[in-house]
């Protein structure tokens, strides 16, 4: 993307880390789009865990405010916080945090005090980032510069509940390609790749694992790769002992460069309760990987075509998740369909692309 020459806005992203999850990973992503559009970029991270690449200014309130009680280090983050915005001279700040405390998110309001103030949603579990009545939602938010579902399903459901016309949508940016990833292949054999947190509550691993089992695909040669880290891995680590599945299943540790391991999968799994817009499922299709999901709120269905980049299965179905995990690894010819559609089929999510909706909506 070309730099806008003229353009002087200071942009603080608010996250909780710059490592782990999509949503994370997401805030490095939008930093270095913005960046690339000539915006001055001020991270923000709440605590203290850093290992996506990012652009621009970090500041780290978690490592700035170490060493305190919990309740001096909670009133400390704040006024770091603001005396950071005033010295940068923040004019927009673009919160990516879950927000469902309603009181810690009126002071946090308070301190953001007149600036651009643009707020992301980045799952379908709406609780998570607004409070549980309408009246106090629409108190908090309704004079926001902007509300971003980054899926359609996110941003219907945000109007629909609490009547917050200043929601719009903007997709994730995908910004990998296949040269991002490294021309050696780490694990030769043939294997299917789930990527993101080990959270059950959301990531539900046992569907995933039972429909895995129930496929027989691990009998002809194919492994599940499982990467990433959480507070779920013990859980993780059970139910693959109770399956039998310890010489098929292999579990990698969290990468923050994860193409090669994506490139060279023969397809990614998702099996969520709920997400927002998945960013394992836009960039295993950026690489050329097609993608096997269900189809749980949202995001899958608004970026897998079934039969065309990939297979997307009803929910909780054990029986059609495996059935789905058996075709694609053994039908050659709907797999190369998949294949050959795969990069086309998220072109629209450029950082160009992208970029553009974001910048139309700053300078508003």
């Amino acid at each position: 993307m070309d730099k806008v020459q003229y353009r002087s806005r200071k942009i603080a992203i608010v996250s909780h880390t710059l490592s782990g999850g999509g949503a994370e990973r997401f805030s490095a992503v939008l930093g270095r789009m913005l960046d690339g559009l000539g915006y001055e970029i001020h991270h923000i991270v709440v605590n203290d865990a850093v290992d996506y690449a990012f652009a621009g200014t970090l500041f780290n309130l978690g490592k700035a405010s170490a060493g305190q009680n919990i309740v001096s280090r909670k009133i400390g983050k704040g006024r770091l916080l603001k005396r950071y915005l005033d010295d940068a001279q923040i004019d927009t700040v673009i919160d990516n945090r879950s927000r469902n405390i309603w009181l810690r998110e009126w002071l946090t309001k308070r301190i953001y005090g007149d600036r651009k103030k643009i707020y992301v949603v980045h799952s379908f579990k709406i609780d998570d980032y607004f409070p549980p009545f309408r009246w106090l939602a629409r108190w908090l938010y309704a004079d926001a510069d902007a509300i971003v579902g980054v899926s359609q399903r996110i941003a219907d459901e945000i109007q629909s509940k609490y009547g917050l016309t200043n929601t719009q949508v903007i997709y994730n940016p995908v910004e990998v390609t296949p040269t991002d990833a490294q021309n050696q292949n780490p694990n030769p054999d043939k294997y299917l790749l789930f990527l993101g947190r080990f959270d059950d509550k959301v990531k539900n691993f046992g569907l995933m694992l039972e429909a895995f089992a129930l496929s027989g695909v691990h009998q002809q040669g194919y492994r599940l790769l499982l990467m990433g880290s959480g507070p779920d891995e013990g859980l993780l680590k059970h139910q693959i002992q109770r399956l039998q599945l310890q010489d098929s299943i292999q579990i990698v540790p969290f990468q923050s460069n994860p193409y090669t391991f994506l490139q060279n999968a023969r397809f990614t799994l998702l099996t969520s309760r709920h997400e927002g817009f998945p960013m394992s499922l836009i960039e295993s299709l950026a690489l050329g990987v097609p993608v096997v999901s269900v189809d749980c709120p949202s995001g899958p269905s608004e970026i897998v075509q079934h039969e065309v980049n990939g297979l997307l299965v009803p929910n909780f179905d054990v029986a059609a998740l495996s059935d789905a995990i058996k075709r694609l690894a053994t039908d050659a010819n709907l797999y190369d369909i998949c294949k050959t559609n795969a990069m086309a089929s998220v072109a629209h999510l450029s950082v160009e692309s992208i970029g553009q909706q974001w910048q139309t909506m700053l300078e508003k």
